[in-house]
């Protein structure tokens, strides 16, 4: 409930808002010295942890974006995905100071504006990635499957042209959490960063889970297996003609290459969409297992 303890934006706005609008510590007040402790345990590695995912992320994804923008001869139209996909990772990463603040302190200490600031840029840049490798897996699809068609489509202006319309898709569908983010007082004094549902809450609570669960991993998901299933037949079915493998060489190595990036992506996701789905619908919540499953999230942004 919004009065058993400390606040925090918990790592992600679908976090805040599952974990039954109060994403942050878990030790009310009158709670004995040892869980104190204990939690306080926990929040230090939580922090030190989001701290390295931090850190990696901002220098590997820094050094992507700036490869890209330095050489021309790096400008094509998967690069330019690619690119955005960094970009979004960068960002996710600038929101992470906040959440270490706010978990160690067990309270927001930075007001309602930050508070809707980190939640929604905190979610655009989630959906953001997930559309960014969708659009690869499209990208891949038409490279392979359709290579007449690619010169037509496969062109910087189109790909910077997809990407802005990835980012506005993006704002679009987390509308609600820019609506709904907000800070709460709880009953100890400390303040909360989260998403403040309308009544009845675990109604809409369910309702945006299920929303997010959709929007951010299920279809696109589907979409991206599709891609891959129509690259694979069509790679089967010209294989044996001869020349191909070595023409088409460099596109089964960046076909793999994003192939693999998308399961990392499922891998580090999966399990915080799980816990969230769990939570709303078995209303049974670890508030431990809630913050390492968003950390998992937090690490795809590396790993990509």
């Amino acid at each position: 409930g919004s009065d058993s303890g400390g606040g925090g934006a918990g790592g992600a706005s679908e976090e805040a808002a599952a974990e039954g609008m109060d994403s942050g510590g878990r030790n009310s007040s009158g709670a004995p010295n040892s869980t104190l402790s204990e939690s306080q345990g926990s929040a230090i590695l939580i922090s030190f942890i989001y701290s390295v995912v931090c850190l990696v992320g901002l220098c590997g994804n820094s050094m992507v974006i700036y490869v890209i923008l330095r050489y021309a001869k790096m400008k094509t139209a998967t690069n330019i995905y690619i690119l955005n996909l960094a970009i979004a990772d960068e960002l996710l990463m600038l929101s992470v100071p906040f959440l270490v603040t706010s978990t160690l302190l067990h309270h927001w200490p930075f007001g309602s504006l930050l508070c809707r600031l980190v939640l929604s840029v905190d979610a655009i840049n989630m959906f953001t990635s997930i559309y960014c490798l969708t659009v690869l897996s499209v990208d891949r699809y038409i490279a392979v499957v359709h290579p007449i068609k690619a010169a037509r489509y496969r062109r910087p202006t189109v790909a910077k042209m997809v990407n802005l319309g990835v980012w506005v898709l993006s704002i679009l569908i987390i509308l609600p959490i820019i609506i709904f983010s907000n800070t709460a007082a709880n009953s100890d004094g400390t303040v909360a960063c989260n998403m403040l549902m309308p009544e009845p809450t675990q109604r809409w609570l369910v309702v945006f889970v299920v929303y997010t669960f959709l929007m951010g991993f299920l279809l696109p998901v589907v979409a991206i297996c599709l891609c891959y299933i129509l690259i694979i037949a069509k790679m089967r079915m010209v294989a044996l003609k001869a020349g191909w493998q070595q023409r088409k060489r460099s596109e089964r190595k960046i076909t793999l290459m994003v192939m693999m990036v998308v399961m990392v992506f499922v891998i580090c996701w999966m399990p915080f969409y799980i816990v969230q789905l769990v939570n709303v619908f078995v209303e049974q919540d670890d508030a431990t297992i809630s913050q390492l499953s968003v950390i998992l999230g937090y690490a795809n942004s590396c790993a990509n």
